[in-house]
C-alpha cells in the first residue's frame, strides 16, 4: 500500500511567526500533538510538537504568549513522497524514532501521515508494530 492511499489529505500549517500559543491553541482544537510550520502555504519550513512547547520553552521560562514557533520547532524534517511504501514509511519512523511524517512532493506538503495510519493495514512482517518499539525505545540520558 502507498503513502498517499493512508495519509491525511487537509493538513492545517501555522507558520514560524505564530506564538508557541497559538501552536498549542491550535493542538487543542484539532486534538493532535503536531503541526507542521509551512510558508507560502504549502511550503514546509518544519515542525512544531507539543513535546518542542515543554521541553525546549515551558520548562526553560519562556512566555508562550510571545515566543515564536521559528525558536522552538524541530527544523530538520524527516518526510516521505506520497508515492513510497507503507513499509518505507514504518522503516523511516522506526530509523529516526518519529511517530509521524509529512508527506512532500514536489517541494510541497500534501498530507501527514502517523504511527496509526500504519497499524490499520497489513503491512511486511508487522512493521507498524516494529516501528512503533523502536520508536517509543526511549534515548539513554547524557549524564
Amino acid at each position: 500500500m502507498k503513502v498517499r492511499d493512508l495519509m491525511t489529505n487537509e493538513v492545517i500549517t501555522l507558520k514560524a511567526k505564530h506564538t508557541l500559543q497559538d501552536a498549542a491553541k491550535l493542538m487543542l482544537d484539532l486534538n493532535v500533538g503536531v503541526i507542521p510550520v509551512a510558508e507560502e502555504g504549502d511550503k514546509l519550513r518544519g515542525i512544531i510538537t507539543d513535546r518542542d512547547i515543554v521541553v525546549r520553552a515551558v520548562s526553560k521560562g519562556a512566555d508562550i504568549t510571545k515566543a515564536k514557533i521559528n525558536d522552538y520547532m524541530s527544523p530538520k524534517l524527516v518526510s516521505i513522497n506520497p508515492s513510497e511504501s507503507a513499509e518505507e514509511a514504518a522503516k523511516l519512523m522506526a530509523e529516526h524514532q518519529i511517530r509521524r511524517l509529512p508527506v512532500v512532493e514536489e517541494g510541497h506538503m500534501v498530507g501527514i501521515i502517523s504511527i496509526g495510519d500504519l497499524s490499520v493495514v497489513d503491512i511486511h512482517e508487522n512493521e507498524a508494530a516494529f516501528a512503533l518499539h523502536d520508536i517509543s525505545t526511549p534515548a539513554r540520558p547524557q549524564l
